[in-house]
């Protein structure tokens, strides 16, 4: 596996778990809530520029995202 697959997994790992702290859900839900509603291909589609934000700035983007997809965590 390349240094860029492995760094893109660390980095989603990272921010699964930040967004299950700040919204209060254990990692498995937070998984599946973004799997759910897409937030995992926004993530994956916007990566090259997420990355470079904090993840508290990521966290508000993927709720945010996962909101219009019809999820209804704030």
């Amino acid at each position: 596996m390349s240094k860029s697959v492995i760094d893109r997994i660390n980095y989603l790992v990272a921010l699964i778990t930040e967004f299950a702290a700040a919204h209060h859900i254990s990692t498995s839900q937070a998984y599946e809530y973004l799997q759910k509603y897409k937030g995992l291909d926004f993530v994956e589609k916007y990566y090259d520029v997420e990355h470079t934000f904090s993840f508290d700035n990521t966290v508000e983007d993927l709720t945010a995202y996962c909101k219009r997809m019809g999820g209804a965590l704030v």
